[in-house]
């Protein structure tokens, strides 16, 4: 049996899922969300990955990013790697898409904020 705390909403429940014989059983949920929670933590567990890129020519050394969808938390270190490697040019806004399908995923990397040429 796996403890996972669900993030699903504020109320922050205490899952208990346990795989029985290929059966994924969730409890201490207290709505449906919660289940599909517990249910995807176990069988592959996703994650939303904000970091940052160097920037030139722009007022701050680092832009602010995160992938626009959920990727395999297997794959976070990886993507971290690329992203040490990304230089971005100023002039950045809000949304751009700076690495799109970043490690074979369907997920993009996206700058967080605008960031003006100076």
């Amino acid at each position: 049996m796996t403890e996972v705390i669900c993030i699903v909403c504020p109320r922050g429940c205490r899952l208990e899922v346990a795989d029985n014989e290929g059966d994924i059983l969730v409890a201490g949920n207290e709505c449906e969300r919660g289940e599909a929670y517990g249910l995807k933590e176990l069988r592959n567990p996703t994650r939303v990955l904000t970091s940052t890129v160097r920037i030139r020519h722009a007022l701050y050394p680092r832009l602010p990013v995160k992938t626009d969808r959920d990727i395999s938390k297997a794959l976070l270190f990886e993507v971290m790697r690329v992203l040490d490697e990304v230089t971005a040019v100023a002039p950045v806004k809000l949304g751009d898409v700076l690495l799109p399908m970043v490690c074979g995923t369907e997920a993009n990397i996206v700058a967080t904020r605008d960031m003006p040429h100076v």
